[in-house]
């Protein structure tokens, strides 16, 4: 069966693992040496800390070298690899490169990279940087597959959630190492210290369950999304890929199946 690399280990990346993954794909998943995550929960990304993590019942594991990739195969695993830059990509030769870094811009991904080549969200044009762009926007077009041209800019204001937006997001307050008081999954109330950054506690917004947390000890700077907060109180939603994840997953299955079809 075809390879498939990912770029980016992230929940929207691991989403789309789980979709290429059931369909009979061998993936690796590559990522850096201290993944940014929030959604730990739901996403391959945390393989680089534990050595190995379970998304939805499919396994990934932490691998150093080449070879290690085809042991983990075997095991009917997904390899996440640790590679900024994407230099094994020449080595593999993979039939696709999905970058799902959601990095907001391009950060190396071209159309030479293999034969089919997809961008998921802004950053990407689709018949220049890379084949194919999937829009990551929640709204009508969410999944959309385009072949050319970008994607939307990006809001930077979250989907709401019972009346919630930007207050579901929990940003670094300043400078600092994080410190988590709760676990994901853990109810807060409402005006509850969720985490510290440096001196300064994050307080929560309102009740709700912690859907999602960065690694704690890692140093971020202020401003940067360190946690998730969601009203709906229901402990399933931050060990579940979200609808969001599964829906630009099927297009990205999508897009690989028709361009293989047509190249």
């Amino acid at each position: 069966m075809d390879t498939i690399i990912i770029r980016g280990g992230g929940d929207l990346a691991s989403g789309i693992a789980n979709i290429l993954y059931k369909a009979g794909y061998k993936l690796i998943i590559l990522e850096i040496d201290k993944p940014l995550t929030v959604r730990r929960k739901v996403a391959f990304s945390e393989a680089v800390y534990e050595g190995e993590t379970t998304v939805e019942g499919i396994r990934g594991i932490l691998v150093k070298d080449k070879e290690e990739i085809y042991r983990i195969w075997n095991l009917d695993a997904i390899p996440v690899y640790i590679d900024r830059e994407g230099c094994i990509i020449k080595e593999i030769k993979p039939l696709a490169v999905i970058d799902a870094i959601i990095a907001k811009r391009n950060l190396g991904t071209n159309k030479s990279m293999a034969p089919i080549t997809i961008g998921i969200g802004p950053g990407f044009e689709a018949g220049k940087d890379v084949d194919l762009v999937i829009e990551s926007n929640r709204g009508l077009n969410l999944g959309k597959i385009i072949y050319y041209g970008k994607a939307e800019e990006d809001t930077g204001i979250p989907g709401e959630v019972m009346g919630y937006k930007e207050e579901r997001v929990l940003r670094a307050p300043c400078n600092g190492r994080v410190e988590a008081f709760y676990n994901i999954g853990d109810i807060i109330e409402k005006d509850h210290p969720i985490c510290q950054v440096g001196n300064e506690k994050v307080i929560s917004p309102f009740k709700g369950i912690l859907r999602g947390m960065i690694k704690e000890g890692l140093y971020v700077k202020k401003g940067l999304k360190i946690g998730d907060i969601d009203p709906r109180c229901i402990k399933d939603y931050a060990f579940t890929i979200s609808d969001k994840a599964r829906i630009i997953g099927n297009s990205v299955l999508e897009g690989i199946l028709y361009l293989n079809k047509n190249k």
